[in-house]
């Protein structure tokens, strides 16, 4: 079983950057296919940036590209969501995502196998 869990989340202010880490706790982490979810109040969670195995292949929901970054350093077995010029809408729970096989519906959450728990995200104005 895979257990991945997050950290880097507060409260900063619009315009204020952020790094969240997702650290996983299997050792094959390289062959895992990683993402970013958030879920706002009162909101579905919502696809935020995904990342393949090989690095090879990567892809942003259109309310964050050219603000966020997705990265991973497998001998750390972490992924990583920098986080630039955040904006209040920005403000959510965000949860990384695993999946041995990415499929062609990597924008939904059915297509991944394991979840962390979530770290808040809170961008005051």
């Amino acid at each position: 079983q895979v257990q991945l869990v997050e950290s880097g989340g507060g409260l900063v202010q619009a315009g204020s950057s952020l790094r969240l880490s997702c650290a996983a706790s299997v050792g094959t982490f390289s062959a895992l296919a990683m993402g970013w979810f958030r879920q706002a109040p009162g909101k579905e969670r919502e696809f935020v940036a995904v990342l393949s195995r090989d690095i090879t292949f990567t892809y942003y929901a259109d309310s964050v590209k050219g603000r966020f970054t997705i990265s991973r350093d497998n001998r750390k077995m972490t992924v990583y969501l920098q986080m630039d010029s955040l904006k209040p809408e920005d403000t959510a729970v965000y949860s990384c995502a695993g999946t041995w096989v990415l499929g062609g519906n990597w924008r939904s959450t059915s297509a991944w196998t394991f979840w962390g728990r979530g770290t808040q995200v809170t961008v005051s104005s």
